[in-house]
């Protein structure tokens, strides 16, 4: 796959979009190469869109070596809040950080479920990934039972707050917010345009209150719920709708790159 026109230079927006690739438990080392060489020869050295990977740890740094003096960024799926100690299995954010690592992502709703993740713990990673200059992809979202309870926007209020408590207005804009509906990740459902919208905007007002209205505009909200190319020009159409954080579309790079290039023609 070579360099393409199609994915480079339209008008930047205000807020640059961004598309990241969640591989979950998914690709070996060599597999890793393999996607990432595609990605990096499509996207080149420079990009209206922020394009971000996040292979498993395993991959990193195969991953890494590949994106090296391209416009693709590195992520990590999570991370541990202590800087290194006795937690068997687990990954510090310094240890991303010496892969050069830019993004991690925490408080994803399967971290939440599975590993019983509380908001509070999530507030301390987010916390330490600022302090050792890594970019948190901070999740949020209701359950299929929450949503059917009206309780959707209470829910994200209390993970939004709950998650940042302590971010100073300094950091706040390299923090990144993925609203993702628990009810839409892996199941093909995927929330309405104007479901989607609505809590991107809400998200957007609890930031005004926490950082206020100037810093609230910079931050970039990612929709995570079953984006793929045949639903993301009109969710990436929307007014807060920053771009978004991909699962199973991500693990195939033409699907991947489609999602970029719709990132790209918004205007």
């Amino acid at each position: 796959m070579n360099s393409t026109s199609s994915l480079s230079n339209p008008p930047m927006a205000s807020r640059k979009k961004l598309i990241a690739g969640n591989w979950k438990m998914n690709k070996t080392s060599a597999d890793a190469v393999l996607l990432v060489q595609d990605i990096v020869a499509a996207v080149g050295k420079g990009h209206n869109v922020e394009v971000v990977v996040c292979p498993p740890f395993t991959s990193l740094e195969s991953a890494a070596r590949v994106i090296e003096g391209s416009a693709v960024k590195l992520g990590a799926q999570n991370m541990h809040p202590e800087p290194s100690g006795a937690y068997t299995g687990e990954i510090s954010a310094g240890m991303l950080r010496a892969l050069f690592a830019s993004y991690v992502i925490l408080g994803h709703s399967e971290r939440r479920s599975y590993f019983k993740e509380s908001d509070a713990f999530i507030n301390q990673k987010v916390l330490a990934a600022l302090k050792n200059q890594l970019k948190p992809i901070l999740c949020v979202g209701e359950t299929l039972q929450e949503r059917e309870a009206g309780a959707t926007l209470k829910v994200v209020q209390t993970q939004v707050e709950g998650c940042l408590g302590g971010v100073s207005k300094e950091l706040a804009t390299s923090v990144v917010i993925a609203y993702e509906p628990v009810w839409a990740i892996g199941t093909g459902k995927v929330a309405t345009t104007e479901q989607a919208q609505e809590v991107h905007a809400f998200i957007r007002s609890l930031l005004a209150k926490l950082f206020g209205e100037v810093l609230a505009q910079k931050v970039r909200i990612l929709y995570g719920g079953s984006m793929k190319p045949a639903n993301a020009p009109e969710l990436l159409a929307q007014k807060d709708i920053d771009g978004g954080l991909i699962g199973g579309a991500s693990l195939e790079a033409r699907s991947f790159l489609d999602l970029i290039k719709a990132a790209a023609a918004v205007p």
